[in-house]
């Protein structure tokens, strides 16, 4: 009996086993996503580990090299971590702090200003005010278990947070072991294999977290004094919002830059918030035209399309923190496909 498949044409046969193919990837793909949901509590320390580690891995580095201890050179870099990152968030929150009510303020001239112009009827301030107020009266009943559910969620979030830093540092000090052990993990034949794809997927999360903090404090520092020399209040604040949207990719430059012109039109008239908007560009060109192929130019590079395509299913994954996690775990996977590439893929002609 004639196999059904050899009726159709070899070009339909090939369609069909890719399309299967495919099928099969986004299943385990789907599968995988669901069970990082529902163990994000383990798996969101390990992501941050190894995003940590990634930075970080140049200091231990040089700590080794200078015959300090793998164990005494990792615990020392957690401790500078910790010292680093803990007077980061003290700068940030002392100084939104300090002008968060200008900021606040400012922000709310600019929506009644924009109301006032271009609102329709029913959108005004005193309108979604009276609509809060409603909504917090119907809802009120839920403030004492919306309350325990923030403060389960801020034990979780510190809960997280240190075992992200312990397992840096034991990221750190056995990560000479790290080879070993994925060839004792690895079937045979294809332990070489793996261990190129995790060093050439890690690289790119290095060089993607190493390129990332260095354009994001450029950029935070450019801005600050555009916006400084401008007479803008709360620029510190609106800076320290820079830095911290810069890990975000495109949006969270698009958001921290669209609250500062806003800030500076609500202040000091529309004169004023163009030239911050002028700033704000001009930093934004400085960065995609300069400093990232300057300085990311030996990482894996991603097409904007995609870069916000990943930040969108990041977020509807698991919200801020996705968007957060989205590229370097799309760098990541780019550093394996760039390395199967190189291994497979058809020699580039002489």
């Amino acid at each position: 009996m004639q196999d059904p498949a050899a009726l159709l044409p070899r070009p339909v046969r090939r369609i069909a086993a890719w399309c299967a193919v495919a099928l099969l990837v986004a299943g385990i793909g789907w599968v995988g996503v669901q069970l990082c949901v529902v163990f994000r509590t383990a798996v969101v320390p390990v992501l941050l580990a190894l995003l940590g580690t990634a930075l970080l891995r140049p200091l231990h580095r040089r700590l080794v090299k200078a015959h300090v201890h793998r164990s005494l050179a990792a615990a020392l870099t957690c401790v500078a971590v910790v010292c680093v990152v803990g007077g980061a968030v003290y700068i940030v929150v002392a100084a939104l702090i300090d002008s968060g009510d200008q900021i606040v303020t400012s922000l709310r001239e600019a929506a009644k200003s924009l109301a006032e112009h271009f609102g329709a009827a029913g959108t005004s301030l005193d309108d979604l005010a009276a609509n809060s107020r409603d909504l917090l009266s119907k809802f009120g009943g839920t403030a004492a278990s919306g309350v325990i559910s923030g403060v389960s969620v801020v034990g979780e979030s510190i809960a997280m947070a240190v075992l992200a830093l312990l397992l840096v540092f034991f990221f750190l000090r056995d990560s000479g072991e790290a080879a070993a052990a994925l060839r004792a993990l690895a079937p045979r034949g294809t332990d070489d294999l793996l261990v190129a794809m995790a060093r050439r997927a890690f690289q790119a999360v290095e060089g993607f977290m190493r390129g990332t903090t260095l354009i994001a404090f450029i950029d935070a520092f450019c801005i600050t004094v555009g916006l400084l020399i401008l007479g803008v209040p709360g620029a510190v604040g609106l800076g320290a919002l820079v830095l911290v949207g810069a890990y975000i990719p495109y949006l969270g430059a698009f958001i921290s830059g669209a609250l500062a012109v806003l800030v500076a039109f609500a202040d000091r008239g529309l004169v004023i918030a163009l030239w911050a908007l002028g700033v704000v560009l001009a930093v934004q060109v400085l960065e995609g035209h300069v400093l990232q192929p300057m300085i990311q130019s030996r990482t894996v590079q991603m097409h904007p399309a995609v870069v916000m395509v990943t930040i969108t299913a990041g977020a509807s994954v698991a919200g801020i923190l996705g968007m957060l996690l989205a590229v370097p775990v799309t760098a990541a996977a780019f550093g394996v496909l760039s390395e199967l590439r190189a291994r497979y893929g058809p020699a580039p002609p002489p």
